[in-house]
């Protein structure tokens, strides 16, 4: 991509079923951003979603395959630019603060700038989400490291390599959890900005499960623990295996040291068989951390191989807008 030019911008929408909604936001990105592109990815919407998208001036494409998290991988594979704008067509993030997020990208040269959102709490009424929001913040702090205070931000800018350098295997809602720990994990650098998230207009309903959702976002920390922390994640079972195995097999030996007998065979057994499954783990552990280790190196490789994007002369370009928008805030480095 030529490099002597101002910095190409993609603003991208992943939307379903976000008909009252979806015009006005393409049409305040638009206006805020007016050198940008905006893409809307419509997701199987039953209304007029990407008709409206269209008649706001986005280019909108269709992603059959069904969850938030299959949406961003598309939109991700598909566009080239040079600074990428993720945010949701449900008008509760507002785009006045996308020069503000754009310019931190820039001159605190991060990688993703996140968007923490302000009363999120109030979203919709739902004292699940709000619940669910502080639990799984605290338990991604606990697992993850405490680079991120709200991992579940839709509103988010990302440079080239980190767009091009994410995995993004995710299928539904738990896509943002993925992003923050692929950040952890390759120790880049990264921004947060507390922004004022709004609520959803009349006719328009949030699309998350309180339990659905909240059950695949816990399996999905279960998964990139295992992927990025195996020793960790391993080694839990095997202390929760010898710690069993101990505890079945202390009684026998008391008793064998004060009769020589066996009497509890099958009670030694299990107690023998708990030891043995805890040295497996113990040694899965082991071995798939130093496998673990091996894939960060490699794409912490192919990150650095690829342009960032965001060079020191493109600085300026959007510090203007920015402090038309937002003269008040400041950025605050995760």
């Amino acid at each position: 991509m030529p490099q002597d030019h101002e910095p190409f911008i993609a603003v991208l929408l992943p939307c379903y079923n976000e008909e009252p909604t979806i015009a006005e936001v393409v049409r305040r990105f638009r206006e805020t951003l007016p050198a940008a592109t905006v893409y809307v990815y419509d997701n199987n919407s039953k209304d007029l979603t990407a008709l409206r998208a269209r008649a706001a001036g986005a280019i909108v494409v269709r992603e059959p395959r069904q969850g938030k998290g299959n949406v961003v991988r598309r939109m991700f594979a598909d566009i080239d630019a040079d600074i990428y704008l993720m945010a949701d067509g449900d008008g509760t993030y507002a785009p006045e603060d996308a020069p503000q997020l754009i310019n931190t990208l820039l001159t605190e040269r991060s990688d993703m700038v996140v968007g923490t959102r302000r009363g999120v709490a109030d979203d919709a009424g739902r004292a699940g989400h709000a619940f669910g929001n502080r639990a799984f913040n605290a338990l991604y702090k606990w697992l993850f490291g405490s680079d991120f205070t709200d991992i579940f931000s839709g509103y988010r800018v990302f440079t080239r390599r980190f767009v091009k350098s994410f995995p993004a295997v995710s299928g539904g809602f738990e896509i943002e959890t993925e992003m923050s720990v692929h950040a952890s994990q390759l120790k880049l650098p990264v921004s947060e900005i507390a922004l004022d998230y709004g609520r959803r207009p009349v006719g328009s309903s949030s699309k998350l499960s309180t339990f659905g959702d909240g059950a695949r976002i816990l399996w999905m920390f279960a998964m990139l623990m295992k992927e990025t922390q195996p020793l960790r994640f391993f080694g839990a079972f095997s202390l929760f295996f010898l710690a069993s195995s101990l505890l079945l097999m202390a009684p026998v030996l008391v008793e064998f040291a004060e009769t020589g007998l066996v009497p509890r065979i099958p009670t030694w057994v299990l107690s023998v068989g708990l030891l043995l499954l805890s040295m497996l783990a113990a040694v899965t552990g082991l071995i798939l951390d130093s496998v673990s280790r091996g894939r960060a190196e490699q794409k912490r490789i192919f990150y650095l191989s690829m342009p960032s994007g965001r060079a020191e002369r493109r600085t300026g370009a959007i510090a203007p807008a920015a402090a038309k928008v937002a003269p008040g805030k400041t950025p605050r480095a995760a």
